[in-house]
């Protein structure tokens, strides 16, 4: 009778169709590339070929699986990571003990340190003093808050790695939405929250040298091709009026697509306040906390300056606050499990396919092919191919690699339509630190993800909208700005 019961009141799950759709799309798209006949030669303007190997082809079919399976959620992100090196080693795109190694690659251990360092801030109380602090300035109205937040992430990445800030300013999010809403539930403020603020932590990051390690080997690779070397402060020169126009464009289209649901949070700054006045003294944990972050900060931003650190590994700098936080008992054991190794696998997994990409010579190839529909175009249809051309690559492979497989095709070009290299590079590195479609395009949008306030989906939905401003801003740039304050854009006859 019990059993009989128990089977009536049962609930059966739906099945997700859509789910299964998109899981047998990205399979077919996967087979349809890999099994597909060999693909024609990619030619350079100085007629030399490029050859699409059987691996290449198999890594341009990864691509595909991938980026479906991402974008429509179809297994949990870090699930398709790990599928990423399951399928090269399956189909001998690359040998197993390469595609698995990127799991542990540098730049993933980077955004683990960066993601300890927010967990830390979290357990210290750091974040509730600081979101306390800030809302106490900034007032309760929501656009407010929203600006407030993003001026903070931009202003931060002037002087630490976008990946720390966003690791950083996250647990701060979570602090002020739990202040919005009382329940997790997904809302239009914070969507707007943490997507606003893993859009403006890119339009920051190209600002300085300190944003970011794309611009520093950037500058080192135009610096090999053409002899001209870029300084701190030409760098931020040209690229500063382009971030923060980037930062208010952004404010504004959350403002538009994710307008709060309350205009004003009414007693919110009183209250923040006295929240903030109960917190009492600085603890020995918030001092030590502040005070490791500063100093790995400092060590970080001083390696672009101070000769004896270049050979110090950053990751391995950042690494070492990590430790410091269980020697002086700040982090125990169990604080690994509040850990999101969702986000660790999925950028593992990014890792992955983006050295796949770039070793099997795919990417190159793409490049190529893309470069070579544009040799005989208007100068600034060329420039802005480029750009187009790198910030979509940019968000499957490391953005250092979409630089260098396109520069070296676009320098070559660059002469024979009258267009200077400068206006190349600066616009390539702009386009390189905004990824806005896809999670895996870099860390602060990962780590916005674990808010779980938006899906893969809306993200890659509303990235393509800011992506199209970001290319408003970058024609803007180089028709207007750039010759005004001074950048050679075309070459003198």
């Amino acid at each position: 009778m019990s059993s009989t019961l128990s089977a009536a009141v049962e609930v059966t799950t739906p099945f997700d169709w859509k789910r299964v759709f998109f899981l047998f799309l990205g399979i077919a798209l996967f087979s349809i590339v890999y099994y597909s006949p060999p693909w024609p030669d990619a030619i350079d303007p100085m007629g030399k070929h490029f050859t699409l190997s059987l691996q290449g082809k198999g890594a341009l079919a990864l691509f595909a699986l991938a980026a479906t399976w991402w974008i429509f959620e179809v297994l949990p992100i870090g699930v398709t990571g790990i599928a990423i090196g399951v399928i090269q080693a399956m189909f001998l795109i690359r040998k197993p003990e390469v595609a698995f190694k990127d799991f542990m690659d540098p730049s993933v251990l980077f955004i683990f340190g960066s993601i300890v360092i927010g967990l830390v801030f979290t357990k210290s109380g750091l974040t509730k003093r600081m979101a306390y602090k800030m809302l106490s300035v900034v007032g309760e109205r929501t656009s407010m808050i929203y600006l407030g937040c993003f001026v903070m992430t931009v202003a931060l990445t002037h002087l630490m790695a976008h990946t720390a800030v966003a690791a950083t300013m996250f647990p701060l999010l979570m602090a002020i939405n739990a202040l919005y809403s009382e329940d997790d539930k997904p809302t239009k403020f914070g969507k707007g929250l943490f997507i606003g603020m893993a859009y403006v932590a890119g339009a920051g990051s190209i600002i300085t040298l300190l944003g970011s390690a794309r611009a520093a080997v950037g500058i080192a690779f135009f610096k090999e091709m053409t002899g001209v070397e870029i300084s701190f402060f030409q760098l931020t020169y040209y690229l500063f009026p382009l971030g923060w126009i980037m930062v208010g464009l952004l404010w504004a289209m959350m403002m538009v697509f994710f307008k709060p649901e309350k205009a004003v949070i009414p007693g919110l700054k009183e209250r923040a306040q006295l929240m903030y006045t109960e917190l009492g003294n600085w603890s020995r944990n918030e001092i030590m906390t502040l005070v490791i972050v500063l100093s790995v900060i400092v060590l970080i931003a001083a390696k672009n300056f101070v000769p004896a650190l270049k050979t110090i590994d950053k990751t391995a700098i950042l690494l070492s606050s990590t430790l410091l936080f269980f020697v002086f008992n700040i982090l125990k054991v169990e604080d690994l499990e509040d850990i999101p190794w969702n986000i660790i696998l999925l950028f593992g997994g990014a890792m992955s396919i983006g050295f796949c990409l770039w070793q099997t010579h795919a990417a190159e190839w793409l490049a190529v092919n893309w470069l070579g529909l544009f040799k005989e175009a208007p100068a600034i249809l060329f420039i802005l191919s480029i750009a187009f051309f790198v910030m979509v690559m940019t968000n499957f492979i490391m953005n250092v690699a979409a630089i260098a497989i396109s520069l070296p095709v676009a320098l070559v070009v660059a002469p024979y339509l009258g267009v200077a290299g400068d206006v190349i590079f600066f616009s390539a590195l702009a386009t390189a630190g905004m990824p806005f479609f896809l999670l895996i395009g870099a860390a602060p949008n990962a780590i916005a993800y674990g808010s779980k306030q938006f899906t893969a989906g809306e993200f890659f939905r509303y990235g393509v909208l800011a992506s199209i401003v970001l290319m408003f801003v970058v024609w803007v740039m180089v028709t207007v700005i750039w010759p005004i304050m001074g950048m050679p854009i075309l070459l003198a006859k």
